[in-house]
Parts: structure tokens; sequence; C-alpha cells
């Protein structure tokens, strides 16, 4: 089946906006680095459901127009005749953000409040870039922004079922890259910035917890330690990657399931799991696979102290191509919202 080719320009375009965006952001040095990301990333999004608004209108490029009613001879407005709007190019004139969102809300595709928030938001801080200018930007906070924005992003297109490939692109932002910056403290900020903080923070209070896909903000929180522990242990994933040393704390974070967990769980999530002879010799075949079997001391100050045995959760990835699920249930990741001090 043909694509629209407006349509596919308008997807084409917002995917390479967002990866703009990113890359630009992940420079080492840019002092424009925020407002810009804010710049292509609203951008991105507009493409984005400019394209959906025009494939649910059946490809009508009118769906896309701001519309004006046709002025008759008498000099009065048509009541139900209208007409593309132009600009001063004499093109038309084409809907903005807040236009096509009611839009596509009007159709049936309404966004969720904390991802018309996180959007808003970084609306405030584009329209305040271009059309005056920002003394100061509040690096951290609006990377916290940022992280939402793109995971907001990613998920819209796989939930309204766009046809892009995500496994194509990475979508990461640095999150280093405010670490070296001062820490300014509130004296320091200037009363717009201030004022543009305040209106984050109003929007970060309508948050909807009930929202288990789209974030307004979320935070980050990055703790670096300094060990020279030979209690750690060296995790390998890859033959030429660099080893990943993790404390015990750490590994007790990430083997968290007993074996009599694993049972239970696996007794609820598949339809046909039968705890035989065949499920021993799998959890056998685990044991052997570091990534998911860990054995950890009781006493991890006594050498000789006795072992008890944890799985990972990653073992579901090995159970879930042996048993049948019961059913599919979408877990949407954990929302952690960005907290200002």
């Amino acid at each position: 089946m043909r694509t629209n080719p407006t349509y596919k320009s308008l997807l084409d375009k917002s995917i390479n906006s967002m990866l703009s965006a990113i890359e630009i952001y992940n420079k080492p040095n840019f002092s424009y680095r925020e407002e810009t990301y804010a710049i292509l990333a609203i951008n991105s999004f507009e493409l984005l459901l400019k394209a959906q608004l025009l494939k649910i209108s059946g490809y009508k490029m009118e769906a896309l127009y701001v519309m004006e009613p046709v002025i008759t001879k008498s000099g009065l407005a048509h009541r139900t005749k209208r007409k593309p709007k132009l600009n001063r190019a004499k093109n038309p004139q084409t809907l903005g953000l807040i236009e096509t969102i009611k839009h596509l809300e009007a159709s049936g595709y309404k966004l969720t409040s904390n991802m018309s928030m996180n959007l808003l938001a970084l609306l405030e801080l584009r329209d305040s870039a271009i059309h005056f200018h920002n003394d100061k930007v509040l690096t951290k906070e609006i990377q916290e922004l940022g992280f939402a924005n793109i995971k907001n992003y990613i998920n819209i297109i796989k939930i309204w079922d766009i046809p892009i490939d995500l496994s194509l692109y990475n979508f990461y932002l640095m999150p280093l890259a405010y670490v070296d910056s001062k820490v300014q403290v509130d004296a320091l900020l200037t009363d717009e910035m201030r004022n543009y903080l305040n209106y984050v923070k109003a929007k970060l209070a309508q948050n909807d917890d009930t929202d288990e896909i789209f974030d307004i903000a979320i935070s980050i929180d990055i703790n670096f330690k300094k060990s020279n522990s030979f209690e750690s242990i060296g995790m390998f994933y890859d033959p030429d990657g660099l080893p990943i040393t993790l404390s015990e704390e750490d590994i007790r974070s990430r083997f968290s399931l007993t074996y009599s967990e694993v049972c239970d769980i696996a007794k609820s999530r598949y339809s046909n799991f039968v705890q035989n002879m065949e499920f021993n010799t799998t959890m056998r075949e685990i044991k052997y696979n570091t990534k998911l079997y860990h054995e950890r001391k009781l006493d991890i100050d006594n050498p000789k102290s006795s072992k008890k045995p944890y799985f990972s959760t990653n073992i579901w990835q090995v159970l879930d191509a042996k048993y049948k699920q019961k059913e599919k249930v979408f877990e949407g990741p954990k929302r952690v919202i960005m907290k200002f001090e």
C-alpha cells in the first residue's frame, strides 16, 4: 500500500528533528543547549501530531490549515464556507502545536495530562528562547523535562502504531551533561527564570499519578561511590567489554528473587506451568548463567558462611520462551517525578 507522501515527510522530519535535538544537547560544549533542545523537540512533536491528524482526516491537507470564513461580495463573512488563512508568503498557514492537540482530541486522540504538561513546559522555554532570551537556564531541571519528553515521544509512537521503526535510533540524553555545572542558588536566578521555575512547578503539581505511561518530568539522581573493597564482584556481559564492579548492595537489588518466589510467580504467570522435572532441569541450567543466578552469603563477613540462591528478574526472559503466559499486560516504566528544592 502506497504511503501518503506528505504523511511520510512529516514523520521523517519529526524523527530527524528529535534526533537533532538529542545530538546537539549531547555536544560536550554548546552554550545554547537547553533552548535548542526545546525548539527542536517541540518541532518534532508538532510534526508527529500533525502527521497523525493528517492520517485520521483521510490525508486531507485542509485538516492541517488554519481556516477562516470566506468573505462574500457584501463584505460579510460567509456562515459556512471557509478557506485556508494565508501567511505573509501567501501560503496556507498551518496549525500550531496547541491547535493540533485540540483537533486531535476532538477526533478522540486525547493526550494524557502528564504528556500535555510536559509539552507546555518545554513550549514555554521554546517561546522564551525564540521571542526573547534566557539569561540563565536551569540545566538539570530542563534535562529532567527532556528525559520525560523523549520517553513520551517513544510511547506515543507505540500506542498510536505510527510507522516509525524505533529500533533504528538511539534516543539518549547524556545523563552527566549537567554534573560539572555550578549549582545556582535561588538568589542568583533572574526574575524571568524564577517565573519559569514556578511555572514548571505548577505543572508538576498537576501530575496524574494514575498515568503509568507518560511523565511530566523524570528525576535524575546520580550517586558515585568510591570503593576498594575486594568483596565486590566483577560482572562481564561482553568478552570485549569493560568490567562493571557491583557491591553487595547492588547485587541484592539485582538478584532479588528466591527459588520459591520464582515458582509462585510462575504459577500465576503461565497457564501451562508445572513444577516438574523439566522445570528443575531448566533451573539447573540457569544456575550456570551468572547474569541470572547468584549465591548470596548469609554472613558476608564470614568466609565459611552458608549461602542462599537468588535469581534475577531477567529469568522471565528464559521461562517465557518455555511456557505460555496467561495474558500480556503492559507495565509502563516507573515514574519518578522531578523535585525542586
